[in-house]
């Protein structure tokens, strides 16, 4: 079975994110970096994107680092940073997720993608990104979140809950459907855009390690992972 690709807009970005039917697009995973290549180009031509190697792809850390892109991924290899900002028009950005939430900004002007799991969420990833597209464009930002883990999926340690409590606040204290201790990725993102006034948000709803069309770790281990692309058009 095939499965296309999810498509959104946000402002002036169209976005794409792709599943497991579009193969493994992550090049840390220990797959055949060639295999992973042809994946990637299938998924730019399903999308209607050039090559992928004029894209800007980053590598993620779970840190805060925003990479402002006047181009494609330098030369020297993909930047260390865990969120991509450009005015560029028609410059692809890509994060690559297999659970951690891939959230789209994007105002007039200007388009952001940020991979934010619970490391990067706590030290303030999204904060940074929102900062960095608000230099870079104008106007209001609206936001987008493609699938990503949910809390009826994602348990969590209690010590490790209270301290992202103290940061998001209650609401992302949840249970999962076992009625053990999680943390809901999607509330906290919801928090953080409350904060900074953003109030166009639209979100996928779908939970990767529920759903079998997307790679997840916290359900498969050793996984691949799907790309979600953002475009300023």
């Amino acid at each position: 079975m095939t499965h296309a690709l999810l498509e959104a807009q946000v402002g002036d970005a169209s976005v794409w994110s792709s599943g497991r039917a579009h193969g493994n697009v992550g090049d840390r995973v220990g797959d055949d970096p060639d295999v992973v290549a042809r994946h990637r180009r299938a998924l730019a031509a399903e999308a209607g994107l050039p090559d992928p190697a004029e894209w800007v792809w980053i590598r993620q850390v779970h840190g805060t680092g925003v990479y402002v892109a006047d181009g494609p991924t330098p030369a020297t290899g993909p930047p260390e940073a865990d969120a991509a900002v450009t005015a560029v028009r028609g410059l692809p950005l890509a994060v690559v997720t297999a659970d951690c939430a891939p959230l789209v900004l994007a105002n007039r002007g200007a388009v952001a993608v940020v991979h934010a799991g619970h490391r990067g969420l706590a030290a303030g990833v999204v904060e940074a990104a929102i900062a960095r597209l608000r230099a870079a464009g104008h106007g209001a930002v609206g936001a987008y979140l493609a699938p990503c883990i949910r809390p009826s999926a994602y348990e969590f340690g209690a010590d490790d809950l209270r301290a992202l409590v103290d940061r998001f606040g209650p609401g992302v204290a949840v249970q999962t459907r076992a009625g053990k201790p999680a943390f809901d990725v999607p509330g906290a993102i919801r928090v953080v855009l409350a904060r900074e006034g953003i109030t166009d948000f639209e979100d996928s709803g779908l939970c990767t390690a529920d759903t079998p069309a997307y790679f997840s770790y916290r359900r498969d281990g050793a996984t691949g992972r799907q790309a979600t692309v953002a475009v300023l058009q």
